[in-house]
């Protein structure tokens, strides 16, 4: 097979590899013998979970009571039997499809109620899948990434329409991912120096630190001025101490006439 293992391929790529149809999230295959799922959590109706190393997956069939022997609810709800090979595709950024492996039921398949297409309450299949080789374990980027997404669709809906998605996750669990992430190792004595520095006063409003911590020392955070991820250096000339809420206010905002304010002092 040409796709490896966490590739990133288009929507034509899976159709030349596996012979399979253009649309869908469940696509058989009789060529290569094989069911394509597509997880897309880009899209609102159904939203797949992650709860550790297991993906529990959404049948076929957007509105009324999902049927288990319906198309290829049938065929993934029997590949253990069946002989065909289940291969798993996750969309965290539109027409992105990240290549995840070969999946198989790990667990009885179950009903939930979720809302379909047309608002109203029915019963969905859900089957537990997990991977064969490797790991469901995403890069912190690429989730930081599918986060601002679905943030900047929350924002645009309507009160009503963001309490009907919001109304959709009764789950009781919270899914959870695996990623990747790349660590500084920021200077401890360069932190220590840049709030002995700022005497318990925000080097931005101005203000004294909110409150203390425990060891009774006046509560403010380091920030880089520039930030490391963006190349900034780990310097005294480059951190500075704030308050929890001009932190956030930078890192939100950053805005030019606070940097230049910061480096001023």
């Amino acid at each position: 097979m040409q796709i490896k293992i966490g590739q990133i391929v288009t929507n034509s790529d899976i159709i030349a590899e596996f012979k399979c149809g253009n649309m869908g999230g469940m696509r058989r295959s009789k060529a290569t013998n094989s069911l394509i799922i597509i997880s897309d959590h880009t899209k609102g109706l159904y939203e797949d979970k992650w709860f550790g190393d297991i993906l529990h997956y959404t049948g076929m069939g957007k509105n009324g009571d999902q049927d288990i022997f319906f198309r290829q609810n049938k065929t993934l709800a029997q590949s253990d039997t069946n002989g065909v090979e289940v291969h798993l595709f996750e969309v965290l950024v539109p027409t992105e499809y990240i290549y995840r492996g070969i999946v198989s039921l790990t667990d009885k398949i179950y009903q939930q109620i979720q809302k379909g297409e047309d608002g109203v309450p029915r019963k969905v299949w859900m089957f537990p899948l997990k991977l064969h080789v490797g790991s469901q374990t995403i890069s912190e980027s690429l989730l930081t990434e599918h986060r601002k997404e679905k943030e900047k669709l929350a924002e645009k809906l309507s009160l009503s329409n963001l309490q009907k998605r919001a109304e959709q996750n009764e789950s009781e669990k919270v899914s959870s991912r695996k990623v990747i992430s790349n660590v500084f190792i920021r200077d401890a004595f360069v932190a220590e120096y840049a709030k002995r520095r700022a005497n318990g006063v925000c080097q931005l409003c101005g203000q004294k630190a909110p409150f203390s911590n425990r060891e009774g020392s006046p509560y403010l955070e380091c920030h880089h001025i520039e930030w490391i991820s963006e190349g900034g250096s780990d310097t005294i000339e480059n951190t500075v101490a704030l308050c929890p809420n001009c932190h956030r206010k930078m890192h939100v905002l950053n805005l030019n006439q606070d940097k230049a304010k910061l480096k001023a002092q």
